[in-house]
């Protein structure tokens, strides 16, 4: 494809769409002072599933250390960082392209739809983080559950033994968070598209996959199956080019500056709070700072405390990034509008940048997220997910004339979340058991674990 300032704006005004999906209704003009883009972020912001993610996971589950952040906290920080990203790229776009961007789109609207959709980007998560996603993954991969996935199609199965919560936070904001009217939260195409990291189906990114020899990790995708018109609709309102991977679409060019703002967060803001819960040395972390923003280390201010000294290294950290980040995405632009992007935007910044994030992934990765507390956790984490799906997935199958007691009373557990989302158990065992999914996935750390405990007898039910 010949990219031209014509059809770079031509681009760019179907990737900044105001439609809602899932709405007939016209959009309001982006001249308006409170844009399309600033409803989808109060939206969110004020959605049921946002609050939860109070009490969920960032790293640490069920961490009782005051000032860790949380799914919301490390979600607020992404939004800030993707704010200041899209903002920044976009003045250095409007100023190097012959001309400019489209008429009435400013630098302000690209910070609006990424701030919207990084504050999103993790509203899908399972209690208790990724380890939630890899209980759910290794349930469904047990022999135990090969007749029940056998009625199912192949790309139904890999909907569920790659389970992702990137898939179900788009099936929320699409189907289970509810205005008056069917159609999820109806955001704009632009906001969900900068959302989805990975634009495509299970099956599209697995299409290797042979469940006589599972691999040891099956790829990311970010629609189940039962999302794929919703996926295709939003796919077309973009103009998303397909991908040349796969049979899936490519990015929206804003998700880049989306997974980068996330990366940005995680990498800095989990060395923090290593530092903090005694995971990390001071030393090895400034290090690690100081080299991010390209200056030999300084000794710590004696007029500072640890927890300051480390706040101010890493807002100048963030600050590098984002310049460093915002020039490779003008810089490649033509391959990101294209969709033959190949990697992350990390990939093609300056030596010292790119080291110094990947030493601090691996610092997190070798020391943090394998750290024997965090272990301990994890596997009570995985007890907890594992106790649940044990109990409630049974009724996705099992014929309710043949139920014993105690799935009768569990199925009255999940009577008040079906009869929120207008739908209940049914004959298709894929829609039910993505219906009970979307029931336990919703809970936080707290709900989940109590449940468990309760469901197991070793704690009595709060009357």
């Amino acid at each position: 494809m010949t990219i031209t300032s014509k059809t770079v704006q031509d681009q760019w005004a179907n990737l900044l769409s105001d439609q809602r999906l899932g709405s007939a209704k016209k959009a309001p003009s982006l001249n308006r002072t409170r844009s399309a883009f600033h409803q989808d972020y109060d939206r969110l912001v004020f959605s049921h599933s946002f609050h939860k993610l109070n009490q969920k996971t960032q790293v640490h589950p069920l961490t009782n250390q005051l000032g860790i952040h949380t799914r919301l906290t490390h979600s607020l920080e992404v939004s800030c960082i993707g704010r200041s990203l899209a903002m920044m790229a976009a003045e250095k776009l409007q100023h190097r392209l012959p001309s400019g961007l489209p008429i009435g789109v400013t630098p302000t609207d690209f910070g609006v739809v990424v701030q919207a959709a990084c504050l999103a980007h993790d509203i899908g998560n399972p209690p208790f983080g990724h380890a939630g996603e890899f209980a759910i993954r290794d349930w469904f991969a047990d022999p135990k559950r090969q007749a029940v996935l056998s009625q199912l199609s192949k790309a139904e199965r890999l909907d569920l033994l790659a389970y992702e919560g990137n898939a179900q936070g788009f099936r929320l904001l699409t189907k289970n968070e509810h205005h008056p009217d069917a159609g999820g939260m109806r955001l704009t195409c632009a906001t969900l598209g900068a959302f989805m990291k990975y634009p495509w189906l299970a099956i599209d990114s697995n299409q290797g996959y042979d469940s006589a020899e599972k691999p040891p990790r099956l790829n990311k995708f970010g629609s189940f199956q039962s999302e794929s018109a919703q996926l295709t609709l939003l796919a077309e309102a973009l103009n998303l080019p397909r991908s040349p991977d796969h049979g899936g679409f490519a990015r929206h060019p804003l998700a880049y500056l989306l997974e980068a703002a996330d990366d940005i967060c995680y990498a800095l803001i989990d060395l923090e709070d290593g530092v903090h819960l005694n995971m990390l040395s001071v030393p090895e972390v400034t290090k690690i700072l100081f080299a991010i923003i390209g200056e030999a280390q300084t000794p710590i201010s004696s007029q500072a405390s640890i927890r300051q000294h480390l706040a101010m290294l890493r807002a100048r950290a963030m600050m590098r990034l984002v310049e460093s980040i915002s020039d490779v995405f003008v810089e490649q632009i033509n391959a990101i509008l294209t969709g033959t992007l190949v990697g992350s935007l990390f990939d093609y910044c300056q030596g010292d940048v790119k080291n110094g994030i990947l030493q601090a992934k691996h610092l997190a990765q070798s020391q943090i997220f394998n750290h024997p507390s965090k272990v301990r956790l994890e596997l009570m984490a995985n007890q907890c997910l594992t106790a649940l799906l044990d109990a409630f997935l049974p009724l996705a199958w099992e014929p309710a004339m043949q139920m014993s007691f105690e799935k009768q009373r569990l199925g009255l557990l999940l009577a008040p979340h079906f009869s929120e989302h207008r739908r209940a158990l049914g004959d298709d065992i894929y829609q039910n058991i993505l219906n009970i999914l979307d029931f336990i996935t919703g809970m936080n750390d707290h709900e989940a674990y109590r449940l468990a405990q309760e469901l197991q007898g070793n704690i009595a039910p709060v009357l």
